[in-house]
């Protein structure tokens, strides 16, 4: 197991670069985000550890990351005063290359879009709004969705369907949005207790994980969403990030306040558990597949 520390800073979110199998991103905060400011990390696995290749400072605490699906160099975070930052690792510059700033409460999900021919990104906030930008066109959102009765934790484009995300949010709803409409196309009240992550399945469009503060894993068909597929349990403390993986359709992680990381896999009815990792300290906050190394495993 590789670790890597960096002083004063608590990790919220980590991503695995598309484009380099051994580069990973790191939004960092402050005193847990409470106060103070954040740095993104921008790190290389090497076969004795892990480096830092570059940081970048905010004035804010720095709550998600996504790297851009098309430029190597390109990442986005979400801050704690309801900006996004977009920061170039090729610019020699310390300052992000553009600040979208229309939120009016902390930024705590962006999700860039995966599939082809979209350059969309969407950021949930804690305003209960989701916006969708396309970076390309300036500094304005192309639109806002309204619906959530809470803070949204999550929001997150689906892998198959054009122009389509799913959010998740303190009201205990999932919900699938349609950009094109402006409008919510499906609510589940999936959980009786704050929604703080959710995630597509890779192979099954119609398939989504939930994990909430309820200690609790909950996987939907959005073609019948009476009860879910699976229900998971096994985490003492609010499940804080899910994650399918690329690898295995009936597979996944999550990660908890409850210091572990555990995987999944559903289909299983009786022993759905497969491990437990108790390797943290701390709240365990980000979580990441790498998509192009399978023996690799997790990123947390």
């Amino acid at each position: 197991m590789k670790t890597f520390k960096f002083p004063a800073r608590h990790g919220y979110a980590v991503e695995i670069s598309p484009f380099i199998p051994t580069r990973l991103a790191c939004a960092t905060s402050q005193y847990y985000g409470i106060a103070g400011c954040g740095t993104l990390l921008v790190l290389e696995q090497t076969e004795t550890g892990i480096s830092l290749v570059k940081s970048f400072d905010w004035n804010d605490g720095l709550f998600d990351v996504t790297w851009s699906e098309s430029n190597e160099h390109i990442l986005l975070t979400g801050g704690g005063d309801g900006s996004l930052q977009v920061w170039d690792t090729a610019n020699p510059q310390p300052g992000p290359l553009q600040v979208l700033k229309e939120h009016t409460q902390e930024v705590y999900s962006v999700d860039w879009s995966q599939t082809r021919e979209e350059n969309l990104v969407v950021s949930g906030s804690w305003d209960r709004t989701a916006k969708v930008w396309d970076l390309s066109r300036g500094g304005q959102s192309l639109c806002t969705l309204q619906g959530h009765e809470g803070v949204i934790y999550s929001t997150l484009w689906s892998p198959h369907i054009p122009g389509c995300f799913a959010s998740a949010s303190g009201d205990g709803t999932l919900r699938v949005w349609d950009v094109k409409t402006g409008r919510c196309r499906l609510a589940i009240p999936a959980h009786k207790a704050e929604i703080l992550s959710c995630d597509w399945c890779k192979y099954d469009q119609n398939v989504i994980v939930t994990g909430a503060v309820d200690c609790s894993l909950c996987v939907w068909d959005l073609r019948n969403v009476r009860q879910p597929l699976s229900r998971l349990r096994g985490h003492s403390y609010a499940i804080r990030r899910v994650k399918f993986s690329p690898f295995n359709q009936t597979v996944l992680a999550s990660c908890s306040y409850d210091f572990t990381v555990r995987l999944w896999d559903y289909s299983r009815t009786e022993q759905p558990l497969l491990e437990t990792l108790e390797h943290h300290s701390e709240f365990v906050c980000g979580l990441d597949f790498n998509l192009q190394i399978p023996n690799q495993g997790l990123v947390t």
